[in-house]
């Protein structure tokens, strides 16, 4: 992990490799944003000059370098875009993209405005998950490091605020480290040993159910996606308590580590990118890791249902009937509708936990990309309060959600000849809406819920951006960790 350190103004005079700088779009030329005076004065106030002879416009993510000929100690001076106007996100995005930039130095100082707690954590939050790079199968020396020293300027005394940003960002690196391991390396058993040591080293409780217990405990949703592979299905419950806490949030997370549509295959285009099939589940697992360090008083279980969804003599087919933990029925009409039988049993399973709340978390649906694309998340409740309120979470932690409803007469369409419920509708349309209505039937009368659809957000195929990677983002993780918090303070 990065180290990562706070200083003062003055910080202008540091010995790094570079100078981050923030530059803002003022029509159409570019000014210097708060934060970047004592370097440009450094410079006898020629910035501006220069990035605008360099051609820069201050539009948000531009990156431009503008060396400094000695006039102090670090060689670059890094300016960032922040466009006409900026929050807390734009200040992340700013920090991602300058420190992407600057992959293979050693150390750098960031003077982006930084004025409140609020705009430092984003900064460092920023910098950090920028800074990200997946290097574990690359072999020789030509892949460049990521920063190994990112300095945060900023007069404010935000040291909780660095701390809160460090914790969060480590947990993303985990899921995002998680979600590109190719699942060759991570099938359902080591990805649940792996969630064991995890949590274990964060004081959480484990519970691992391996496919025995599975079959035994009446998981039938989850054994039954996973007896088409010979990598046996894993159910991991992970447990946060506070000795002063009165309310209790469960998080539930799908975990396919690989997803080949079983019997129901998918097509090739669709199934490189289908080791990211459990950023659900990893999400689940970052949040409680990042919540044991966080420490909010309220009590928070976590549950992976892991299996890896395979073609074979042994798969489940089309027109099997499975029962899912706590004894209701479902018709299995495709075999590629396999995230909604394994979070079934997980969600049935957290209700014995009494919860306050649940939030399940999966890669769920390609509706969810055809409805929002791949950078905005599906919220869906069985609470109009507790939608609103999850979005505002999600936002309010830096992630993109939109409200989406549950239709009461999606419901006919999962109507079974033979069982309880089908786990896909009749009707093509609604996809992402109908999935929901499917999970709404398995959670426990009376309990509040929200089901977040991140199947385009939790997976970046195209090039970089602010400071989100190529690859796994650690999607809903920071979105989880505000959800627990807001509990914790009695607004969720």
């Amino acid at each position: 992990m990065t180290n990562l350190r706070l200083a003062r103004p003055e910080s202008a005079s540091l010995d790094v490799d570079a100078l981050v700088v923030g530059v803002v779009n003022d029509d159409s030329a570019v000014r210097l944003a708060p934060g970047a005076e004592v370097v440009d004065q450094a410079l006898d106030g020629s910035l501006v000059a220069a990035l605008t002879g360099l051609g820069a416009t201050g539009k948000p993510g531009e990156v431009t370098k503008v060396p400094t000929f000695g006039k102090l100690a670090a060689p670059v001076v890094v300016a960032v875009g922040l466009g006409d106007s900026y929050d807390d996100e734009a200040l992340r995005r700013a920090a991602g993209a300058a420190l992407r930039s600057l992959a293979g130095s050693s150390s750098v100082a960031v003077l982006l405005p930084a004025a409140t707690d609020e705009a430092v954590a984003a900064v460092a939050s920023g910098a950090l998950l920028g800074n990200y790079s997946y290097l574990n199968y690359r072999t020789g020396n030509g892949h460049k490091q990521p920063v190994a020293e990112v300095t945060v300027v900023s007069e404010a005394d935000a040291d909780d605020a660095m701390r809160r940003a460090e914790v969060l960002a480590e947990s993303v690196t985990l899921v995002r480290d998680l979600v590109n391991t190719p699942p060759s390396d991570l099938n359902p058993e080591i990805f649940a040993e792996t969630a064991g040591r995890v949590g274990e080293k964060a004081g959480l409780s484990v519970e691992i159910l391996d496919e025995n217990a599975l079959v035994d405990g009446g998981y039938g949703g989850i054994a039954g996606v996973g007896q088409g592979s010979v990598n046996p299905p894993r159910l991991v419950r992970l447990g946060y308590r506070h000795p002063e806490a009165a309310k209790t949030v469960a998080f539930v997370g799908k975990g396919i580590t690989f997803d080949s549509g079983g019997l129901s295959l998918k097509p090739a285009d669709s199934m490189d990118w289908m080791k990211s099939d459990m950023g659900g589940a990893a999400a689940v697992l970052g949040a409680l890791k990042a919540i044991a360090k966080l420490a909010p008083t309220v009590n928070v279980v976590g549950y992976l249902a892991i299996a890896e969804n395979m073609p074979s003599g042994t798969a489940q087919r089309p027109s099997d009937v499975i029962t899912i933990y706590g004894g209701k029925t479902v018709e299995v009409l495709n075999t590629d509708a396999e995230g909604r039988l394994v979070l079934a049993d997980a969600l049935v399973r957290a209700g014995e936990d009494e919860p306050d709340l649940i939030v399940d978390v999966a890669t769920l649906t390609g509706a969810q990309l055809v409805a929002l694309g791949t950078r905005i998340s599906g919220v869906m409740a069985n609470d109009d309060d507790v939608r609103e309120k999850v979005v505002s979470a999600a936002t309010r932690a830096g992630e993109a959600a939109w409200p989406m409803p549950l239709p009461d007469d999606l419901r006919k369409g999962l109507d079974s000849a033979v069982a309880d419920i089908a786990n896909i509708s009749g009707d093509r349309w609604g996809g992402m809406l109908v999935a929901g209505v499917f999970l709404q039937e398995f959670v426990p009368d009376g309990v509040r819920w929200a089901h977040i659809d991140i199947a385009g957000p939790a997976f970046h195929k195209g090039e970089p951006y602010g400071y989100t990677a190529k690859g796994g983002t650690g999607a809903a993780v920071r979105t989880l960790v505000q959800v627990a918090e807001d509990v914790a303070a009695g607004a969720l």
